[in-house]
């Protein structure tokens, strides 16, 4: 990664390697996020896609690496400076993670919790960012009396509450039926339009990746094993890459 690239990079990562135990999952992987890129990371079950994630959100410290985000060296923060930076982050859970025992209201307020601002402001918060993906009508509704997409979409109201520039997306459409999953696909570039945020999206959905990526990465062994376009990436020869698009 070039010194150019990597400042003018929303998120850049170099070398990072984690292992657990004999186990190394991560072997020097590598990348860049670009301002207003929708980058898909693609990766089979247990290629290491969670740990990525973890380590990007600081949860587990790799043995070995570099993370920028917007400037800051994630390994290097302490904690409060951490909190506060992940408040400019907007993730996407995979399974949503709502708290059953809180409204689809009170869900969106939570983030919001050690934001300064008046109440008033935070229900305009509330509202727009339901407006936003369609489910103003459940803001006093519980999860449970949701369907799976509805749900999704609680989800990405709160990921997106704060306006964030950087969005992180775990597997945003499993679980979901093919229409819904087309639902919430549209929803992510909507916001990518409306907020010029900057998204990465951890994935194995074939079809969300044809539809949302501006830039793929095929994560396999532990490094970045291939990049590029999805039209690039899925008319390669390549016998590891191809398993990727049968």
């Amino acid at each position: 990664m070039s010194q150019t690239e990597e400042h003018t990079s929303m998120l850049s990562i170099s070398n990072l390697k984690k292992r657990f135990g004999d186990n190394i999952v991560l072997k020097g992987f590598h990348m860049t996020l670009k301002p207003g890129e929708n980058l898909v990371i693609m990766g089979k079950s247990g290629s290491g896609k969670s740990v990525l994630v973890k380590c990007l959100m600081g949860l587990i410290q790799p043995e070995e690496g570099h993370i920028k985000i917007m400037g800051q060296d994630v390994l290097q923060l302490e904690h409060a400076e951490l909190d506060l930076l992940r408040k400019k982050i907007g993730f996407l859970f995979q399974g949503s993670a709502l708290y059953d025992s809180m409204t689809v209201r009170e869900n969106l307020e939570f983030p919001l919790r050690k934001q300064h601002m008046p109440q008033k402001d935070k229900d305009a918060l509330v509202i727009q960012a339901l407006e936003s993906v369609g489910l103003i009508d459940a803001i006093n509704v519980m999860p449970n009396e949701l369907s799976g997409g509805m749900k999704r979409r609680v989800a990405l109201a709160r990921a997106i509450i704060l306006h964030p520039k950087i969005i992180i997306y775990d597997e945003p459409t499993t679980g979901l039926d093919p229409i819904t999953a087309k639902e919430i696909i549209q929803l992510m570039r909507d916001v990518q339009r409306k907020h010029g945020s900057s998204a990465l999206i951890i994935t194995h959905d074939v079809d969300c990746s044809r539809v949302i990526a501006d830039r793929m990465i095929l994560l396999i062994n532990g490094v970045n094993y291939a990049e590029g376009s999805f039209e690039e990436l899925s008319n390669s020869s390549d016998e590891n890459i191809k398993a990727f698009f049968k």
